[in-house]
């Protein structure tokens, strides 16, 4: 029996495409950049350059840089996913990466398998243009679930500031030490922002829209009805911290119930293209006496319709709102 290695070298050079980035990214902007770092990087970066403003507005680019420039060829795909991420390369450099990418990946497939010229190029745009856009929706999804997991911490840390007598500002600030990134950072530049005059209020619902989180929007909101019609913000906050703590473990708990439904979602949308892989792997010469029919190629495209289908179906039956 001949084996087929093909299927398993387009797996390899995707993989390697993602490690390449990733590796990129840590060596551009040091580990300080990553989301398990004890030390927010706001923090890191004020320890290597004590001017705090030139460290607001470094910061502050990153942030809005993804936002301003969705109208870049090949970027607006990944415009909102990297602003929820806040990656740290420009958009001119993630293009150039992409297109960095394209070229490991056609040459990986051209030293590896025998395609032709055109197919090959083809997957390696798929290939290069994928594998960032899968490395940057990782990194959003797991920002994402960290900053939900910090926040209910962040807002008892907050609620116990204001009651020893600091202002929100300085208890905003306080967060931005204790809190490690995400939080921490974001923080940092809301308590940046109120020391040179921006209203805290302002200031968190930007950055609740630009993450868009509901939980943030709340504590916007709660921050300027207790500006406006005054009242008791640590109590305000407290309650809040516990409508953030309940709606996290509601969460959770679909989270788990809904568990089984995905991943027999994911398998039922996964195992068809499993099985084609398999069978190119096992038995490469399967579809030979069927490939010069002239209703194979609109049979091959039917088929990847469906599945496509069958992914969109799958994925809307299983993604359960709360």
């Amino acid at each position: 029996m001949t084996l087929s290695a093909a299927p398993l070298i387009y797996v390899l050079i995707f993989v390697a495409v993602v490690v390449m980035v990733n590796g990129l990214y840590l060596v551009a902007f040091g580990k300080s950049i990553s989301l398990n770092s004890r030390t927010s990087r706001r923090l890191a970066l004020l320890e290597k350059n004590n001017n705090r403003e030139q460290v607001l507005e470094q910061l502050r680019k990153e942030t809005e840089q993804h936002v301003n420039s969705r109208g870049i060829p090949l970027y607006s795909i990944l415009a909102k996913k990297a602003q929820k991420a806040n990656i740290a390369f420009t958009p001119q450099q993630l293009v150039m990466i992409m297109v960095g990418m394209v070229i490991v990946a056609f040459g990986g497939l051209t030293v590896g398998t025998e395609v032709a010229l055109p197919i090959r190029a083809l997957i390696a745009v798929g290939m290069g243009v994928g594998g960032v856009y899968f490395w940057v929706n990782g990194k959003a999804k797991k920002r994402i679930a960290l900053m939900d997991e910090q926040l209910p911490d962040a807002v008892e840390l907050m609620v116990r500031s204001l009651r020893v007598g600091h202002p929100f500002a300085s208890a905003i600030g306080i967060v931005s030490k204790e809190v490690p990134d995400p939080l921490g950072t974001e923080f940092g530049m809301i308590s940046d922002e109120a020391a040179y005059g921006r209203n805290v209020a302002d200031s968190l619902k930007a950055f609740a829209e630009r993450m868009d989180s509901q939980d943030l929007r709340f504590l916007a909101v709660a921050v300027t009805i207790q500006q406006t019609s005054g009242g008791n913000l640590a109590e305000i906050l407290e309650g809040l911290s516990k409508v953030i703590r309940a709606r996290f473990k509601l969460f959770r708990r679909v989270k788990a119930i809904t568990g089984e439904a995905k991943w027999s979602g994911m398998f039922l949308s996964m195992f068809p293209i499993g099985a084609i892989v398999m069978i190119n792997i096992l038995k490469p010469d399967y579809y030979d006496d069927v490939s010069q029919s002239p209703v194979f190629i609109p049979a091959c495209i039917g088929v990847g319709v469906f599945l496509v289908i069958n992914i969109i179906f799958m994925r809307i039956m299983v993604n359960i709102k709360v």
